[in-house]
């Protein structure tokens, strides 16, 4: 994994991706950023990715988790938790990965392996189709209306928890 340097100045005022990009030396199979119907930006592939694949690894500057709650408040943010103390964030070093939409019916998957991300394909993708990935927001007060599209959108990118029915004594 490539080192990035936190730098709070950097984040003091969080911004999207300007120029997003896709860093080769970080994916496995032909794909390409373009306009999405989800969000902003999405990625595609440009050729048929088979199922149970490495798609692409999801890069960023390391963060702690006091560093990564200073900018988790931000309209947008790349940021992608490897366990309970540290954080990737794509807006710094990013792969392109960071531009992946969420879908309530995604494509990929993410694994954390020995401290990298990795986004393995769940299905076959043919060519021109829209990678996603199931962002897992826990569920919180404020929820953030999806737009996947997918015939069982949950209506939220936070997953919804079941609520527990209480026994009468």
């Amino acid at each position: 994994m490539r080192a990035v340097r936190y730098n709070s100045e950097n984040h003091r005022n969080m911004t999207p991706v300007k120029a997003p990009r896709i860093d080769p030396r970080y994916v496995c199979f032909d794909i390409v950023i373009k306009r999405s119907k989800i969000h902003r930006y999405g990625v595609y592939a440009n050729q048929r990715i088979p199922a149970n694949r490495k798609v692409m690894e999801y890069t960023g500057a390391r963060l702690n988790r006091k560093e990564a709650a200073a900018i988790e408040s931000g309209e947008y943010t790349y940021l992608f938790a490897i366990d309970n103390y540290w954080t990737l964030d794509g807006a710094r070093g990013g792969s392109g990965a960071e531009i992946i939409n969420h879908s309530c019916e995604p494509n990929l998957i993410s694994r954390v392996m020995k401290g990298h991300v990795l986004y393995m394909s769940l299905r076959d993708i043919e060519a021109g189709e829209e990678l996603t990935i199931d962002y897992n927001f826990a569920d919180l007060t404020e929820m953030t209306p999806c737009s996947c599209g997918a015939k069982t959108c949950r209506g939220t990118i936070e997953k919804r928890k079941k609520s527990v029915k209480k026994k009468e004594s």
